[in-house]
């Protein structure tokens, strides 16, 4: 049975720092994309960032570039989203998706979710 389980969701201060984990189970991860999505309340669901756990290519929104970096953790066999420098409109439900193949930028691509953890951002 194919999980994705987000954890390290958190109410974190502006300006602060937060790691996800995103842990697969249940399928041969290393020919799938893992990718980061959020979701803000009465927003669309936005791409963060995708790597291939084939080859490790990364894919990563360029606006987040700096703040946000995706990487596998491959001591805990994790796909990980570290945000430095929290704002006020990081507020939202992270969530993991992973799909056999490459990666996409496109939600609608990805057949596999996890439930989504939560970050809020408080000044």
């Amino acid at each position: 049975q194919v999980q994705l389980v987000e954890s390290g969701g958190d109410l974190v201060q502006l300006g602060g720092s937060l790691r996800l984990s995103c842990a697969p189970s249940g399928f041969n991860s290393d020919f799938y994309g893992i990718a980061w999505f959020r979701q803000a309340p009465g927003k669309e669901r936005e791409g963060l960032g995708c790597i291939s756990m084939r080859d490790g290519s990364l894919i990563q929104r360029g606006s987040m570039a700096g703040r946000f970096a995706i990487s596998r953790n491959r001591a805990k066999d994790t796909v990980d989203l570290l945000m430095t420098n929290l704002e006020r409109e990081d507020t939202a439900v992270y969530y993991c998706a992973a799909e056999s193949g490459s990666c996409s930028w496109s939600a609608s691509d990805f057949t596999f979710w996890g439930q989504g953890t939560q970050v809020t951002v408080s000044s």
